[in-house]
């Protein structure tokens, strides 16, 4: 019965197309008020025309006290971007406005908010390397990861 229930599954995937590749354009987040990220690293499959990170901070601290967002650039502009999101302030979120370095990035939360911001893959290039992190000041060097493009 167990196989059964097994190889109809693997079949109803197979057999609605899309399904599968849908799964994998989405990720979800959840940040606490220890400062980290339950997600050390996202993988993208290059299938996907758009991607969607939800992040969810899952604390109960406001974001005066222990905001977090989600913030992806390439690795090179992370620490540039982290440094002047502390002079964009606040009210900015803590991240320069328009900045161009900055690809994609959510919304600065307050314990128990979400957010969810949707980017187009064809802005990740082949071979570059890409670091999502939390632009809240200090918190750029304990919550980040890798975020990398599947071949």
């Amino acid at each position: 019965m167990i196989r059964k229930l097994a190889a109809i599954a693997l079949f109803s995937a197979a057999a609605v197309p899309g399904l599968a590749a849908a799964q994998q354009c989405e990720v979800n987040v959840n940040a606490n008020d220890a400062m980290q990220f339950d997600v050390k690293e996202i993988t993208v499959d290059k299938a996907c025309k758009e991607f969607t990170v939800n992040l969810k901070h899952a604390g109960k601290l406001p974001v005066t006290a222990m905001g977090h967002n989600w913030v992806l650039t390439k690795e090179e502009d992370m620490q540039a971007v982290a440094n002047d999101a502390i002079a964009a302030g606040a009210s900015n979120g803590y991240l320069p406005p328009d900045d161009k370095r900055v690809i994609a990035h959510t919304k600065m939360l307050g314990g128990g908010e979400q957010d969810s911001v949707t980017f187009d893959v064809s802005k990740l290039e082949d071979g570059q390397s890409y670091s999502f992190f939390c632009s809240f000041p200090g918190h750029w060097s304990i919550m980040k990861g890798p975020l990398k493009l599947s071949s």
